[in-house]
């Protein structure tokens, strides 16, 4: 068994234990070096955003200072979510290694596969585009603010 994985799952024992939440865990590792260690801490918060992925990033970038973790890698006890997953594309991690995938997620009790089996008809009752053209000029605002500070 990989070591990181290995502790990705004593990780999500101690979630697990401690009724924090669901059986995840991710560990961070750059440079053969362990960056952070996190579980699932839905429950114990009671923040639907606190997965043991998002709770990695989080810390691993506190003690990098910084957003960006290029060169980093991932390993979760669980496929990734969308939410996860979309925060790991942002914070620049380069390689992702997950033990369970969604169905093996959905065959305990958790809905995973929902997220990417939507519709484009489920996804336009849910998500309405709305006063673009007002958020357009906030979004030239910050461009113009960016280009002043980039002189």
């Amino acid at each position: 068994m990989n070591k990181y994985m290995r502790m990705a799952i004593t990780e999500a024992k101690k979630g697990i234990n401690k009724g924090e939440g669901g059986p995840f865990g991710a560990v961070i590792v750059k440079d053969g070096v362990v960056v952070a260690k996190a579980h699932n801490t839905v429950l114990k918060n009671h923040d639907a955003t606190c997965h043991g992925e998002v709770n990695a990033i989080r810390k691993a970038s506190k003690k990098l200072n910084t957003f960006d973790l290029s060169g980093c890698e991932i390993y979760t006890t669980g496929e990734p979510c969308p939410m996860c997953l979309g925060a790991i594309l942002w914070s620049n991690i380069s390689k992702v290694y997950y033990g369970c995938n969604i169905l093996d997620t959905e065959d305990i009790g958790f809905r995973d596969n929902k997220f990417y089996s939507m519709t484009d008809s489920e996804k336009s009752e849910f998500i309405k585009e709305l006063d673009r053209k007002q958020c357009l000029k906030l979004y030239d605002y910050y461009k113009s603010i960016e280009d002043k500070q980039n002189y």
